[in-house]
Formats: C-alpha cells, sequence, structure tokens
C-alpha cells in the first residue's frame, strides 16, 4: 500500500526532501567510487623500483581501497533500491511488516527497508 494510502507523514513534499538526499547520496557514492577505483588498482611489485615492506604496505592499503570500494557498492545499491521504492510509492513502508517506518528512522538513514522493530527482530534472530 502506498504512503499516502496508509496516512504517513509522506507528503509530496517529505517524498521530495527524499528524493534529493537520495540522488544526492548516489552522486557522492558514484564520485567517491570513481576516486577509489584508482587506490584499489594493482600494485606493482618491481622489486627494482620499492623494498617488500612497501610492497606489503602498499597491498594493504589496496585490500582496505577495495573493502570500501564494496561497501560504497553495497551502499549505492540500497540508495538506487530506495529511490526505486519511491517511484513505486512504498518508500517508507516497512518490506517486512507493511507499516509505516518512523520518519526520524528515514531522516537518519533514507535507505532503510525496515522498520525499528522488524530490523530488531532481524538483529535477535
Amino acid at each position: 500500500m502506498a504512503l499516502e494510502e496508509r496516512g504517513m507523514a509522506g507528503t509530496e513534499l517529505d517524498r521530495e526532501h527524499f528524493r534529493r538526499r537520495l540522488l544526492e547520496l548516489c552522486e557522492a557514492l558514484e564520485a567517491s567510487q570513481a576516486a577509489g577505483d584508482e587506490a584499489a588498482s594493482t600494485v606493482e611489485l618491481d622489486q627494482q623500483r620499492q623494498g617488500r615492506l612497501s610492497r606489503m604496505d602498499a597491498l594493504g592499503a589496496q585490500a582496505m581501497s577495495a573493502a570500501t570500494q564494496r561497501r560504497r557498492g553495497a551502499m549505492l545499491a540500497r540508495a538506487q533500491a530506495a529511490l526505486a521504492r519511491l517511484d513505486e510509492g512504498e518508500f517508507g513502508i516497512c518490506a517486512e511488516c507493511g507499516e509505516p517506518i518512523d520518519p526520524r528512522r528515514l531522516e537518519f538513514d533514507p535507505t532503510v527497508e525496515l522498520c525499528i522493530a522488524c530490523a530488531r527482530s532481524a538483529e535477535e534472530g
């Protein structure tokens, strides 16, 4: 059931506010993703150009960068899914129980799919 039908604070103004926030988030994540691609690139293993410890440091930095890129990619996917829910009229509705998600929770993280009660249940079980 769409937000408007449930009587949640889901006015056009609120929907546009969340759309802007999600679009800004996607834009920032895409820019960070592009910048992080270079840091995650293959480490040069030429012993004539750098020592073993420098290579180990570079490999460690590369691994951290790759993990950061994966987290950014996952967050981007969540933001894009939230935009799709917004377009479908399902934004702000818990994917588990179908109840409205508290707008304060959405303000904190507009990508959430679960109300706080269902999120707690998912963590516990």
